[in-house]
């Protein structure tokens, strides 16, 4: 008769060196397969280019965007944003991939934290997203787009864009393991994202907007964190004729983004339980 022994209790150093394990396992998943860090590239920098120059001169004719000069220093700040979300589709992708391949049932049965699977996943798809945002503020500056404040006004802005990209991979964490299929994750992944993204300040102000949608658009957190970023890039002077409060928008941010986690994270970490359980 054989009984299961039941799992060793884990200290917290060891947890996080099970993550760090893990994190590294899928950072060098980008070294050794680089066509997945450039196709994750390719689509951001495609809207970035796109936008700038097929909407920009018709966006810019007047309303707040009007009030930033150039169309690219409104948009760059929502782009940002935008490839973040559209980034943190990725943490559904690769868990996906990892139960199809059996590399979950792998980590199952080594005597490692469950949370550091899905910890080390999210932890890696942020770092990659830094990548695509160094890479689109490089893009940026070469077409056009300047910063109004400082260099330490442009680097909390990406923390708070890498922030909430860390918390929408929890998101999609949640639903790659909920949904288990790689080809369905990939379209299900979309589907809330993109009404969120066009439906929000990323783009376009949101006052050019009907009156019943402008409500939802000033509301969630896509514009919030949009507009807050927009808050420390764009010159005071323009921030103050739009109307930005910039604490406010941080705060409010901040706020988004850590209820965000605090409802995903354990979600995602009891779904991987029952699977692997």
């Amino acid at each position: 008769m054989t009984t299961t022994q039941p799992r060793p209790k884990l200290t917290i150093s060891q947890k996080l060196t099970h993550t760090r394990v893990i994190t590294k396992r899928n950072l060098l998943r980008n070294v050794r397969i680089p066509q997945l860090l450039v196709f994750a590239t390719i689509q951001p920098v495609m809207f970035l280019i796109l936008f700038n120059y097929v909407f920009g001169g018709a966006i810019t004719q007047g309303g707040p965007a009007a009030a930033v000069g150039d169309y690219i220093n409104w948009l760059i700040p929502g782009i940002l944003v935008q490839s973040a979300v559209f980034g943190s589709t990725q943490t559904a992708v690769g868990l996906t991939e990892d139960l199809r391949a059996g590399v979950i049932d792998r980590f199952r049965s080594l005597p490692m934290a469950r949370s550091a699977v899905l910890t080390g996943r999210t932890n890696a798809d942020t770092t990659r997203n830094l990548w695509v945002l160094g890479l689109m503020l490089a893009v940026g500056y070469l077409i056009g787009w300047r910063f109004g404040q400082g260099f330490l006004r442009v680097a909390l802005a990406v923390l708070l864009v890498l922030f909430f990209a860390y918390a929408m991979s929890w998101v999609m964490a949640c639903m790659g393991l909920a949904i288990k299929d790689t080809e369905a994750v990939q379209v299900a992944g979309f589907l809330p994202i993109f009404p969120l993204v066009f439906a929000s300040s990323v783009f376009v102000p949101t006052d050019t907007m009907p009156d019943w949608l402008q409500a939802f658009a000033e509301n969630q957190p896509i514009t919030i964190i949009s507009n807050a970023v927009r808050s420390l890039m764009l010159p005071e002077q323009a921030v103050e004729f739009i109307g930005f409060n910039q604490s406010e928008l941080i705060w409010q941010s901040l706020a988004w983004t850590a209820g965000i986690i605090l409802v995903f994270a354990p979600l995602a970490i009891r779904l991987y339980r029952r699977i692997s359980d």
